[in-house]
């Protein structure tokens, strides 16, 4: 009896059939084409060799329409092709007569991987499962298809056609990839090892307080830090006067009115949010720190925690026994004001269980060599978000219905 509400790739036969897996393999690229970093590519390789006795039919987007790397997947199917040790052929096509031939010719142990699927307009309109499997993609490749696999975690807080469609009409489980990005972040949010500590950073304001009322409230974490823009809201709304310039960068981000709700964020959680003692102001690129107490009449930036909370907060953290990382502490990509996020790092990796989000935080992990000696690095950034605030993620619903569709506990 299983305590997973999902199925994954251990609970079908998948020798000798043909697997549709939906995987992320969105990447920076450069103006040449050349990818710059292959981090989700070799994350979904271990699901791929899981289904060495299948047929793998991978279903991919990178960028999206506009943007300069709105590309092929050509490149990506290369790059894949060199960590499994054998070819990812290449389709240019999403489900047309191309696709759906090169998907009937298959032998067992072939892995092909179709065409950019955002190169297909349908693919970006959110609704519900129930009506993408109407459309001609579904209905033209789902006879081909014995199995759909969601491994693509990263996207899966959007209600898209290849995350969505084939739910409805295919028996569907999660890959390696989304079966560990849900069981690390429920270790997390859900509360693991005591105490529990999140340390929320980063621009994305309005999400991590939901992700602080989440967590406090549920009781999966027993504090929360603040840094980062994010530090700086609660400040202002702790009375403390951050200056004009920070309070414009505020407003220009839309997050004026998070001030109000980090007052009732405080005031609720009396003693469980910890806010930063000394801030690095950036005075034309050089690092100057100064204690929140006497902060001067000057009009300087804030671009990350100082001396004094870092020592503070890492303590804290090396003392943790489950430590979740969202956001930088600063401007992490201007090496003076990387300091709070490289040693909020460095402290993490003293705790039981480590857990970095997606986006900037795990890039600076990866940056520092850190990744190994981390118990989880999200390849989410606004899924991972999302998931930690308890938000429904459109993607993750889709395989619990389908659960229940095809008999979880058969």
């Amino acid at each position: 009896m299983t305590t997973r509400d999902y199925l994954t790739i251990d609970d079908f036969d998948v020798d000798g059939k043909t697997v549709l897996v939906r995987v992320d393999l969105n990447t920076p690229m450069d103006t040449e084409g050349n990818i710059l970093d292959d981090m989700r590519i070799k994350s979904h390789i271990p699901t791929i060799m899981d289904l060495e006795d299948a047929k793998v039919v991978l279903v991919a987007h990178q960028s999206r329409a506009g943007k300069k790397d709105f590309t092929t997947m050509f490149p990506h199917s290369q790059r894949m092709s060199q960590y499994l040790g054998k070819e990812v052929k290449y389709v240019d096509d999403i489900f047309g007569t191309y696709a759906r031939s090169a998907i009937s010719s298959m032998e067992k142990g072939d892995v092909i991987l179709l065409e950019n699927v955002r190169f297909y307009s349908e693919e970006s309109i959110e609704r519900p499962a129930k009506d993408h499997a109407t459309t001609h993609m579904i209905r033209k490749l789902f006879p081909l298809i014995d199995i759909f696999l969601n491994d693509a975690f990263a996207v899966s807080h959007r209600s898209h056609l290849s995350i969505m469609g084939f739910t409805e009409i295919l028996p569907t489980g999660a890959g390696r990839v989304m079966e560990k990005e849900i069981s690390s972040l429920d270790r997390g949010i859900k509360g693991g090892a005591r105490p529990c500590i999140f340390v929320l950073g980063g621009v994305k304001v309005d999400d991590s307080l939901k992700v602080a009322e989440n967590v406090l409230t549920n009781g999966g974490a027993d504090r929360v830090l603040v840094t980062g823009v994010v530090a700086n809201v609660m400040l202002a709304a702790a009375g403390v006067d951050i200056g004009e310039v920070n309070l414009d960068f505020i407003e220009s981000q839309g997050y004026t009115n998070q001030i109000e709700k980090g007052k009732q964020v405080l005031e609720k959680f009396e003693g469980k949010i910890g806010l930063p003692q000394d801030v690095a102001f950036n005075d034309g690129g050089k690092r100057v720190e100064v204690h929140v107490s006497e902060l001067p009449d000057g009009n300087l930036p804030i671009n990350d925690i100082g001396l004094e909370t870092i020592v503070t907060f890492s303590e804290e953290i090396k003392n943790a026994k489950t430590v979740v990382l969202n956001g930088p502490a600063g401007l992490s990509e201007m090496e003076p004001f990387a300091l709070g996020t490289h040693e909020i790092i460095k402290a993490a990796v003293n705790s039981e269980y480590s857990i970095a989000g997606g986006g900037h935080i795990s890039a600076e992990v990866r940056n520092l060599g850190y990744e190994d000696k981390f118990s989880h690095l999200s390849t989410g950034g606004g899924a991972c978000i999302d998931y930690l605030a308890g938000e429904v993620l459109p993607g993750i619903e889709a395989l619990r219905a389908a659960a229940t569709r095809y008999n979880l506990n058969r």
